[in-house]
């Protein structure tokens, strides 16, 4: 059940084709939770990926899985490295980034808003995350995998790609492909 949604909500940072996911995953034994997650990231870590459960409520993960190099190339950006600095992040360190991310996510109360800066860590174009943080997620121009502030026709692109990924990986996986040999190394 564990790998299955990993495929299900992740292909694309599988394949090596986008930065990171992020999934929900309700676990009913949290021993069990924390033995799945070190066999996973035994497998992934070889192919330059990561899984990390950002937060853990009531028998419910938020699980991140990204690829590390391709976060640091992201924050490489000027516009991203800008934005982020000016939330908090120091970016010459996604490691700490991820942490600080973390750290936000846990200490959401009713008095604060979710970090939606987290587009960036799953490798959103940053002139969406911008128009989504100042528009508060109104008057996009269209939506898909995130809401578009900035180029439809190439977000529109990458919407097919990262459909087709997950297709193609759900099918491979139920016919019997292992995470192991779906994880490209990138």
């Amino acid at each position: 059940m564990f790998d299955e949604m990993i495929v299900e909500f992740c292909s694309p940072t599988l394949a090596g084709i986008k930065t990171g996911n992020l999934f929900s995953y309700e676990y009913c034994d949290y021993n069990q939770f924390v033995k799945d997650v070190r066999r996973v990231n035994i497998i992934l870590l070889k192919k330059g990926i990561e899984l990390i459960p950002i937060r853990c409520l009531n028998h419910r993960a938020l699980i991140y899985i990204f690829r590390p190099s391709f976060l640091e190339k992201d924050f490489c950006d000027k516009d991203t490295s800008q934005l982020l600095k000016e939330l908090g992040y120091d970016t010459l360190n996604a490691a700490a980034c991820v942490r600080c991310l973390s750290n936000k996510i846990n200490t959401i109360n009713s008095s604060k808003e979710f970090p939606h800066e987290i587009g960036l860590f799953l490798g959103y174009p940053v002139e969406d995350v911008k128009g989504f943080i100042k528009y508060k997620g109104e008057c996009s121009k269209c939506i898909g995998c995130w809401k578009v502030y900035g180029d439809v026709m190439k977000a529109e692109d990458t919407f097919d790609r990262y459909k087709k990924c997950t297709n193609d990986y759900m099918a491979r996986f139920k016919q019997g492909t292992t995470l192991d040999q779906l994880a490209v190394c990138a």
